[in-house]
C-alpha cells in the first residue's frame, strides 16, 4: 500500500496597513517556520534583472529600465485603471504561484510553513490554505505607526484603507487573531504558542 501524501501545513499570514506583519512574519522565522514572502517575491520578478521585466516592458513600454520597474511610473498607470491593473496581475500572479509552489516542494518535509500574502482577503486564495492568521491591532495604535512613515499623509492612508477589506472583518473571517497592539513579548508568545498549537495539531 503506498503512502498518503503529506505535505506542511500551510498558514496564511495577513493583515492590514500598519497592523505589524512583518515584524509577525519575522518572529515566525525566527521561530524555525519557513516564510513564503508575496511582497519580496514580487520584488525579485521586477527588480533589476528580474525575470519579468521584458513582459512588463511589452505589456507597458518605458515602465522599466535597468534597475528593474519603475514603480511609481507603472503604479500610476495601472491603479485607477481596472483594465490595466488587470493586465499587469496576469503577468505577476502566475509567476508568483510558481514561486510559492517551488517554495511548498522545497519545504515539503516541514511540519509548517507560512505564506506572507498582504492582499489575502483582498485578491483571494484563502480557500487554498489549511489556516489563517490576521494580526491586528487598535485602529489608533495603526493610524499612529503608518503616519509615522515617511511621505505618509492621512489622505494616503485614508486612500488605501479604502481598498482593503476592513480589520473587523479580516478578525472574522481568519481562523486566529495575533494581537500586535500589545508588548511585543507578548506577541511573540502569542506565536510561539500558535505554532506550537499548529505543529502539534500536524502530528495528531
Amino acid at each position: 500500500m503506498s503512502k498518503a501524501f503529506v505535505r506542511p501545513f500551510i498558514l496564511g499570514l495577513t493583515g492590514s496597513i500598519g497592523m505589524g506583519k512583518s515584524a509577525v512574519a519575522a518572529m515566525f522565522a525566527d521561530l524555525g517556520v519557513p516564510v513564503f514572502d508575496a511582497d519580496a517575491a514580487v520584488h525579485r520578478l521586477q527588480g533589476p534583472g528580474g525575470a519579468l521585466l521584458p513582459e512588463i516592458e511589452a505589456a507597458f513600454p518605458g515602465s522599466t529600465d535597468a534597475q528593474g520597474v519603475k514603480r511609481a511610473e507603472l503604479g500610476a498607470r495601472v491603479f485607477g485603471t481596472p483594465e490595466e491593473l488587470r493586465k499587469l496581475e496576469a503577468i505577476v500572479h502566475p509567476a508568483v504561484y510558481s514561486m510559492r509552489q517551488a517554495f511548498l516542494a522545497d519545504h515539503a518535509v516541514e511540519s509548517l510553513i507560512l505564506f506572507d500574502i498582504p492582499l489575502l482577503y483582498e485578491k483571494g486564495g484563502a480557500d487554498r490554505l489549511d489556516a489563517v492568521a490576521v494580526v491586528s491591532a487598535p485602529a489608533e495604535v495603526q493610524r499612529e505607526r503608518v503616519l509615522a512613515r515617511p511621505g505618509m499623509t492621512p489622505e494616503k492612508f485614508a486612500h488605501i484603507l479604502g481598498l482593503q477589506v476592513p480589520d473587523a472583518e479580516k478578525r472574522a473571517r481568519a481562523d486566529f487573531v495575533i494581537d500586535t497592539g500589545v508588548p511585543i513579548d507578548r506577541t511573540r508568545a502569542q506565536v510561539s504558542a500558535l505554532i506550537a498549537r499548529l505543529r502539534e495539531k500536524k502530528r495528531s
